[in-house]
């Protein structure tokens, strides 16, 4: 019997080795890993470059704490900032700690405008994190189930419905929009093109911050290396992290403009957010990014995904949609026809790492995915679904 606490009700296989798109277990045999470890190794498992950037930094220096400069976070915070057009970064060590620091940030923002009871508006059916204020902040109300009463700050509206939003426009304590630009966890929910601008105006108008959950949807998955770059906009505050540490536990809070100066010595802090390991190796996956040119990749390989699917799936009387956005895949299903509670254990006997969401299969392949590998894996999908 396990000493875990039972929080996770893990599948019985354990890996031990990895090799880009691949896994293998203890007994020696391969699988497909089209998850990702839930997007977070977008590079595919041991990609050399990372692992010479863990070895060597580990050789010099893995932590000194945030009471000293470090230089690897300097440089990573100049280089995102850069790329994201934001002025100022904080480190965490999850995308949940991101958030957390966003929520700050919009607290002290209102504070600011001598608002005592700000509200933030975020989406039904998004998900930002487990702690108790991202927990409160995300709209869904299986993962919120016994932890009452939630943080009351946050009002949940419809996602990819403007109007929801613009009907606040009146109420003088809305201090900040929050949103993922794609909804990961609901499924892979993509709203119309200019949905994200029309939020941006909003948020202009109303002298609300902008806040853009890109944990999941960030770091290339979509095609772009942030998401909302499609739009051509630029929020006031970027959350990041499971792909921008690749496997190692980084978490970045990116602000612009009046964002950028709310937190002030002592308002926030992490003992291990931004140590000189993690920084060094978040700068690695941004050299991967260009040096390999990992984004033409994503957007050749999606295109090429959706073709094969449509010409060899598409037509099942399984499949009621495909939901994709670069390499950030939904598969909707129709649960009348299929019983999707068993397909992950299915698609774990076929050697095939997948995730389910409610009526829909959700999948996050790493980044550097081949044509040959997505030749296999429609093969495994259409084993998947075959009655």
């Amino acid at each position: 019997m396990s000493n875990l606490m039972s929080n996770y009700y893990p599948l019985e296989v354990t890996f031990v080795k990895g090799r880009g798109c691949w896994l293998t277990d203890t007994s020696g045999i391969e699988y497909l890993d089209a998850l990702s470890g839930i997007g977070v190794v977008n590079l595919g498992h041991s990609h050399p470059a990372i692992t010479k950037s863990i070895v060597d930094q580990s050789k010099e220096l893995l932590h000194t704490s945030n009471v000293y400069r470090i230089a690897n976070q300097e440089k990573l915070a100049t280089r995102l900032c850069n790329l994201a057009n934001m002025d100022k970064a904080f480190f965490s060590n999850s995308g949940a700690e991101a958030n957390e620091a966003a929520i700050k940030i919009a607290r002290l923002y209102a504070r600011s405008k001598n608002i005592h009871n700000p509200i933030v508006l975020t989406a039904n059916k998004g998900f930002h994190g487990r702690t108790m204020a991202t927990l409160s902040a995300t709209g869904q109300s299986k993962v919120q189930e016994g932890f009452a009463p939630l943080m009351s700050e946050f009002v949940h509206v419809d996602f990819d419905d403007i109007d929801a939003i613009n009907k606040y426009s009146k109420n003088k304590d809305v201090v900040a929009v929050m949103l993922e630009p794609v909804q990961g966890e609901a499924g892979v929910i993509i709203p119309q093109s200019d949905y994200l601008n029309r939020v941006q105006i909003l948020c202009e108008q109303n002298e609300w911050l902008y806040i853009l959950d890109e944990v999941q949807a960030g770091m290339g998955r979509t095609g772009r290396l942030f998401a909302h770059q499609h739009n051509k906009i630029t929020p006031d505050i970027l959350c990041l992290a499971k792909g921008l540490g690749n496997g190692v536990p980084i978490g970045a809070c990116l602000a612009k403009g009046k964002a950028a100066e709310m937190l002030t010595p002592g308002t926030h802090g992490s003992t291990f957010g931004g140590n000189p390991l993690v920084t060094g190796v978040a700068s690695s996956v941004l050299d991967v990014f260009e040096n390999d040119l990992i984004l033409d990749n994503v957007m050749k390989m999606s295109q090429y995904f959706e073709s094969e699917f449509k010409s060899k799936i598409m037509s099942s009387s399984v499949v009621r949609e495909l939901r994709i956005k670069g390499l950030m895949i939904g598969i909707g299903l129709d649960e009348n026809i299929i019983d999707c509670s068993k397909l992950t254990q299915k698609a774990l006997e076929d050697k095939l790492l997948i995730n389910i969401t409610g009526n829909s299969i959700r999948m996050l392949p790493p980044l550097i995915i081949s044509k040959k590998e997505i030749d296999i894996l429609i093969k495994k999908i259409i084993k998947l679904i075959t009655i």
